[in-house]
């Protein structure tokens, strides 16, 4: 250490030394988002604070492109329309079995209304703590906000809820009409549920009332105005979905792959080695396919 300085002074200066080396290597902070060609933001956490990121390319899914869902994605659509349109619309909980198109329905819904100004902003569970903050900077834009939090759960000692519930409905905090709370979760209460707890409710005047550790969680959930479920598809709706998918990627490599017995069986066969029939599995065998036919035409058909 340097006799001349204190070492007050040498902590300083070594702090100092590590900050700027590790300056560079944190992502930089956005600026001003240009809403009028950004489609979707996404919070970045930087230490205690954070800032929004614009993501300029989305997925290209469209509605019709969603099969089997229909009645869920009728009343995602009316919701979002009134929304758009200014008038009541509510806060939107997806739950189900995973892959059943969730999430897609949410990127679809954006491709369809971005013209008429719906925005979406995606923060993840461990950045709820910011939601309120995000809320309030995007209040007074003329644009249309969904705040997307996919694939939310939490555990039984996680406190992250807490701002979620009040960005839904707290008591002395009002969203603002151009912002509403979209989120996928595989669970219909975002809580895990155990036996123990149901032993809690009591019988009253006929009426079933629960524990507090269920009113808890019934809490949460129940602030969503609008419950969509979503379940495994029979396997005819399976194999409609992959033909769809098959067709689309096609197309796009101008090649023509058609559906017949052969694709049909190893669809089948695809969505049993996966334990799972959905559209997302369906999409990803559409994949396999499509990349196998056209790899194989192409080296039947090796370029001169």
């Amino acid at each position: 250490m340097d006799e001349s300085l204190t070492l007050s002074e040498e902590l300083m200066l070594q702090a100092s030394e590590l900050i700027s080396a590790v300056m560079p290597l944190l992502p930089e902070q956005g600026g001003d988002i240009d809403w009028s060609v950004c489609p979707v933001a996404m919070w970045r956490s930087r230490g205690k604070e954070g800032y929004l990121e614009p993501i300029l390319e989305t997925p290209a899914v469209r509605l019709e492109d969603l099969i089997g869902v229909d009645q869920q994605r009728e009343k995602l659509v009316q919701n979002t329309l009134q929304f758009l349109a200014g008038f009541p619309a509510n806060n939107v909980l997806l739950s189900g079995s995973r892959g059943t198109g969730k999430s897609s329905l949410v990127q679809a819904l954006l491709n369809q209304f971005f013209q008429q100004g719906l925005r979406v902003i995606q923060v993840d569970k461990q950045d709820l703590s910011n939601l309120l903050h995000i809320i309030d900077d995007i209040r007074g834009e003329a644009y249309r906000f969904i705040i997307f939090c996919d694939d939310l759960s939490f555990e039984s000692d996680e406190d992250g809820y807490k701002s979620l519930k009040s960005a839904l409905d707290g008591a002395l905090y009002a969203a603002p009409a151009n912002v509403l709370i979209y989120a996928t979760s595989n669970r219909r209460h975002l809580l895990p549920e155990y036996l123990k707890e149901n032993a809690e409710s009591t019988v009253r005047g006929g009426e079933i009332h629960h524990g507090e550790a269920v009113e808890e969680k019934i809490s949460l959930s129940d602030r969503f105005g609008l419950w969509l479920t979503f379940y495994p598809i029979p396997q005819a709706v399976f194999l409609e979905t992959a033909a769809h998918w098959i067709a689309n990627l096609a197309a796009r490599y101008n090649a023509e792959i058609p559906w017949n017995d052969e694709v049909s069986k190893a669809c089948i066969r695809w969505g049993m080695t996966r334990g799972n029939r959905s559209g997302r599995s369906a999409n990803q065998f559409a994949k396999h396919w499509v990349g196998q036919q056209l790899l194989a035409s192409k080296a039947a058909s090796p370029e001169e």
